[in-house]
């Protein structure tokens, strides 16, 4: 493992870091922040996972999450979007919303995509065992957090492996793939053409087939402009509520898409996440 960049930040450490991934086939980079209480010993962690175009920075630089973090006690991870490299294959078009920066925190079965974007193993398993290893972080004490795509990523992640995360929390997420044109477009590129390989990558679907949830965050912004199309909250509120999942769901007006709404409402995550980590 390679340190990139470290610098000093509210009395504790922010780190950029790469390192050669098994689970993705190429080299990932990431980012770390230990908090001045991780000098004293293990600390909670709480991984973050970003959106579409977004890399490990986007929230390392423009949420103001160190802050909250290092008077809670917590170290933050913020993953990569994808795999990334020249044998790394990326949307045939070019478009944005797939390939390179768009991973969708899946497990690709389908070609050419299978080889390298197996995110949801890396993000799930080998980058948490790989930052345990070298990290004063204790082992059991996670939580998990992310943005649009990366909100999509976190409910799936936080869903299907209840007994990994003490909590779960989101900005905008895609809250039904399988039913708006990014996850339809990602999830048949990635999972092949039959909806029903979608369910176990779709958070609407995984809570009606009976996972179960940790308490649950989720902040969406009013004046969002992807709300109706892309995000379907609503869909997210019904499938909570039908499920009796323990559920915090608040709209709140005026805010749009951008790190300005996650940058409003982080430290309220934040403070979230500690209480139910029982964070320092």
């Amino acid at each position: 493992m390679e340190t990139l960049a470290a610098s000093r930040c509210f009395d504790g450490e922010q780190l950029r870091l790469r390192h050669a991934a098994t689970t993705v086939d190429c080299t990932m980079t990431f980012s770390v922040f230990l908090p001045p209480q991780a000098r004293q010993g293990p600390v909670p962690v709480l991984y973050w996972l970003s959106g579409l175009t977004c890399t490990d920075e986007n929230f390392v630089t423009k949420a103001g999450a160190q802050r909250y973090a290092a008077e809670a006690g917590i170290a933050l991870v913020a993953a990569d979007t994808s795999p990334r490299g020249d044998a790394v294959p990326d949307d045939p078009e070019g478009a944005w919303d797939f390939g390179l920066g768009a991973g969708f925190y899946v497990n690709a079965t389908e070609a050419p995509w299978r080889d390298h974007y197996r995110m949801y193993d890396y993000v799930v398993h080998e980058l948490p065992a790989l930052v345990t290893a070298e990290f004063p972080l204790r082992d059991g004490q996670a939580a998990i957090a992310g943005h649009s795509m990366g909100g999509h990523g976190a409910l799936v992640a936080g869903l299907r492996n209840p007994d990994r995360y003490a909590s779960i929390s989101a900005f905008a997420p895609i809250s039904a793939p399988s039913q708006c044109p990014w996850g339809r477009k990602a999830l048949g590129h990635y999972l092949g053409p039959d909806p029903t390989r979608w369910r176990a990558w779709d958070a609407e679907a995984l809570l009606r087939d009976g996972a179960s949830a940790r308490p649950l965050l989720v902040d969406q912004g009013g004046a969002d402009g992807f709300l109706e199309e892309q995000l379907m909250p609503e869909r997210l509120a019904a499938a909570c509520a039908d499920a009796g999942v323990e559920a915090t769901l608040r709209q709140q007006p005026g805010y749009d898409h951008s790190y300005y709404f996650i940058a409003s409402f982080i430290g309220e995550h934040i403070a979230f996440h500690a209480e139910r980590l029982g964070a320092a």
